[in-house]
Order: structure tokens, then C-alpha cells, then sequence
């Protein structure tokens, strides 16, 4: 079932272990792992399970990107989480791929199992990629810039739509997806009823049992340095100039590449209180796009307030204001002054207000 789509069976994990050995590019994941190609191939090549290629590598992989990347990554709320459900966790995104990755080992630190992760098709290109990811237990989800046409757009949501449903009913696996298509750009992060709609085209007539069975549970992550700032600024930039934004030739690569080494200082992940189903029957008979507006209203509800907020977001609302309105120190707001010089060095004028923005964003939503 869901062969096109779904992440590998164990059956497929020692295959995969021996093509990542053997990629060309394998080399330079180990020396940015700072372990052995010998000794990293001897972990890949003892994996016969997806569980074990996230027990054995995968969760020292993400830790090590984690203690050269951030100043510390923290969670709060697992606890909200009942051991015997599987969740269907809608996130804010503001990384490819550090987003979900945190997650699965905060997961494992709670003693819960990972969740599937849903992975754009437009990104799964390349072998090492598909099977890092298929291993990692990802699944493929079609962005609107994949398919011909609205109709088969429709129908590939609903095949998506449809492999949620069973992964979290039947496989008995929580489930990672974006709260939008594509990361939030400007700071803002909103929930596109679009994707409420698509989590209910599996689920049958009522729409509060097809939601209610899968266990929504938002998440929020915070990141001090905003990922890919720079690269985000710059596509906004050319989109309010009015100029058509076409990504280059390995411009997602580049954007996953620099998301993972770029530095981003604190990260915490906030597990927020999953939706109940008492308050999606008060949604009960309204029309279905108003149904999907308002559940999409109650995860932002959700996600919003639990974002950590950081010197960085109050230094960037009291710069764009010009006035001083929060609490930082001087050397706080001299290192994002220079980060901020350091980005916008080429289109000082253009993109200073943008970034600004990005950061602030998070500020006027709480």
C-alpha cells in the first residue's frame, strides 16, 4: 500500500544502508559528523530496521548538528501527550529539515517513539537524499508546484490525506507535517485552512470524527537565529518587488544545506495542548470552508503563544518602531545589529526592513 509515497519497510533498510556507503558525497558526512567513514559504515551497515538507522545514526547525527549549531535545544510540554495515542503533530516551519528533526529526538528523550515526517516531493531529489529520508521514516506530500493541475492536485491530497489516516489508525505511528506549504517566510506563522481541509478528505462525511481520530497536536518551534534569513529575505524581496520568484538549480539543496550548518542559537520546542474534541463539535454544521477556517484558527490559538520569543524578535520590533520598548542588553542588540549588517551588506535599503520583519513577526502575533 501507498508504495509511491510511503517511507521504507525494514525490509528495504539494508539496501538503502549500502547505497549511502557507497554515494560519493558519503565522505563528506562523515567529516561533518567528525566521525570515520570506517566507523560510520560499520553503524549503516549494522541496520536492519528503520528503528535502528534512527536509534544508531540518526539520533547522534541530529545531536551533533545540534551542539555546533544551536546554544542549546530544549522542550516543553510532552507531558500533554498521552502514552497510548499516536499524534498528528502541525507545526509552525521555519526549517526544512531541523524542524522535524529536533523533534524525533526530543521524542526519543521522552521515551516516546519518532514520528512519520512528511517531506516535499519537490525535495526529495537525489539518491543519498530519498534514502536518508525514506529511512528516516518520511513520506512524500505533493506541493502545488508538482502536479498539473488543481484536479490532480486534489486527488494526490487526498492519497496523502488517506496514508495520514493510516499511518495514525492502523500503523499506529504519530505523524510531523507543516501547518502550511513551504516555511513561513515573514515571521508570521499561520495555519492554511487548506491543510485542515486535506487532513478531512480521508475521513468520511463528519467532519469532527474524521479530524477527532487523528489526535492533532500542535507544535511550536523557536529558533533565536532565524534559519535561512537571509535566503527568505531575499525571495520576499523579489516577490513585493513584483518580479516572479523562480528557484534556481539546487536552490531547496542549498536551503536544506544551509539550514543545517547555519548557526541558530537557542531552539525550543513546545508541545501544545492537542485539540479536543469538545471543541471541534462547537464547529459542528457550519459550512465545510468556514469548519476548516475555524480548526485552523484553534491550532494558531495553539502554536502562536507558545513561540519562545528571543532578544533578537523584541530588537527587531523596537528598531522597525524606532522606539525602546523591551529589555535587552547592549550586546545583545550589537550582535543582531552586525548579523543584521552582515545579511544585507548588497541591498542594505531593500532588505532591511524584510528581515527586520521576520524577526518582529513573531512579536505581533502573541
Amino acid at each position: 500500500m501507498f508504495e509511491d509515497i510511503r517511507p521504507y519497510v525494514d525490509a528495504e533498510i539494508p539496501a538503502a544502508m549500502r547505497r549511502l556507503v557507497s554515494d560519493m558525497y558519503f565522505p563528506l558526512v562523515c567529516s561533518y559528523l567528525e566521525r570515520p567513514v570506517t566507523e560510520i559504515a560499520a553503524i549503516l551497515g549494522s541496520c536492519r530496521t528503520a528503528e535502528e538507522f534512527q536509534h544508531r545514526f540518526m539520533y547522534d547525527a541530529i545531536y551533533t548538528i545540534a551542539r555546533k549549531t544551536t546554544a542549546g535545544l530544549s522542550v516543553s510540554g510532552m507531558e500533554r501527550l498521552d502514552p497510548s495515542k499516536d499524534y498528528l503533530f502541525v507545526s509552525n516551519h521555519r526549517d526544512i529539515m531541523m524542524d522535524a528533526a529536533f523533534l524525533q529526538v526530543l521524542l526519543l528523550d521522552a521515551g516516546r517513539r519518532t514520528s512519520e515526517i512528511t517531506f516535499g516531493a519537490n525535495l526529495m531529489q537525489g539518491q543519498m537524499v530519498i534514502d536518508i529520508g525514506r529511512s528516516n521514516k518520511m513520506f512524500r506530500i505533493e506541493r502545488p508546484t508538482t502536479v498539473t493541475s488543481p484536479r490532480d492536485f486534489l486527488l494526490k491530497s487526498k492519497y496523502v490525506s488517506e496514508y495520514i489516516r493510516y499511518a495514525i489508525t492502523q500503523k499506529k505511528e504519530s505523524v510531523w507535517i507543516a501547518q502550511r506549504n513551504g516555511r513561513t517566510k515573514d515571521g508570521n506563522d499561520l495555519t492554511d485552512q487548506g491543510i485542515v481541509k486535506m487532513f478531512g478528505l480521508s475521513g468520511g462525511k463528519d467532519p469532527v470524527e474524521a479530524l477527532d481520530q487523528l489526535n492533532i497536536a500542535p507544535l511550536s518551534i523557536s529558533y533565536e537565529w532565524e534559519p535561512c534569513d537571509e535566503l527568505k529575505a531575499l525571495e520576499l524581496y523579489a516577490k513585493r518587488s513584483g518580479q516572479p520568484y523562480i528557484k534556481k538549480p539546487g536552490e531547496d539543496f542549498n536551503s536544506i544545506m544551509t539550514g543545517i550548518q547555519q548557526f541558530k542559537g537557542r531552539v525550543h520546542l513546545a508541545v501544545c495542548e492537542p485539540l479536543r474534541r469538545e471543541e471541534l463539535e462547537a464547529f459542528r454544521g457550519l459550512p465545510s470552508a468556514l469548519f476548516n477556517k475555524e480548526v485552523a484558527a484553534l491550532i494558531d490559538q495553539r502554536i502562536r503563544p507558545a513561540y519562545r520569543l528571543y532578544p533578537n524578535n523584541y530588537i527587531a520590533a523596537d528598531l522597525l518602531s524606532g522606539k525602546r520598548a523591551h529589555s535587552y542588553t547592549n550586546a545583545e542588540k550589537q550582535a543582531f545589529l552586525k548579523h543584521l549588517g552582515d545579511i544585507t551588506k548588497e541591498y542594505p535599503e531593500e532588505l532591511r526592513d524584510i528581515v527586520l520583519g521576520i524577526y518582529a513577526g513573531p512579536l505581533n502575533r502573541q
